[in-house]
This record gives structure tokens, sequence and C-alpha cells, in this order.
């Protein structure tokens, strides 16, 4: 098993939006692949809503209600963004650190 500095941040909160993690050696796993997954369509789903944010922000016919709306969205997104990078910078450290 990996040690405790070597845990992977998974893309999902736990109960009460905590912070879960994966703990193996195996990083083609399911739940590895499963975790890759999902940070990949987070990622897709990030590009969008910066695309449609990019386009809103040039609307000046654009609602308050509308824009509102899209910041909640933005917030989450870079939410999901900031782990996923979060994770990936733990698993290039601590690749780098076994030399792989």
């Amino acid at each position: 098993m990996t040690t405790s500095n070597e845990l992977r941040l998974l893309p999902w909160s736990g109960p009460e939006g905590k912070s879960c993690y994966l703990s193996t050696d195996d990083r083609g796993g399911y739940l590895s692949r499963l975790a890759d997954d999902v940070e990949t369509v987070q990622l897709g789903i990030a590009a969008e809503l910066l695309e449609q944010a990019s386009e809103s922000l040039g609307d000046e016919d654009a609602d308050a209600e509308d824009m509102r709306r899209l910041a909640k969205e933005l917030t989450a997104v870079l939410t999901d963004v900031l782990r996923v990078a979060t994770s990936r910078g733990h698993l290039l450290a601590a690749t780098e650190s076994q030399g792989i």
C-alpha cells in the first residue's frame, strides 16, 4: 500500500464535503481509472463553461440573474479543477520521488 503522503486525492467529495483519498499501489486499478475518467469529464466541463463565460461576458444584454448563475457554476467548476490540479500535483511529486 502507499504511504500516507502518497494518497491520491479523488475528484469527488465525501459526506459533508470532505475530501476523499485513495490508497493503492495499482495506478491502473478500477478506482484509479474511475478517478482519471471523472477528472477528464470535470476538465471538459470546465473548458465548455469557460467558453460560455467568455461569450456571456461579451453579451451586453446578459441580465444579472444569468450572470449570478454563471458565477455560481464557475465557482463549482473551479473547485473541481483545483482539486484535479492538487491531485495531479501530488501524483507528479510522488512519481518524481520514486524516480519514475
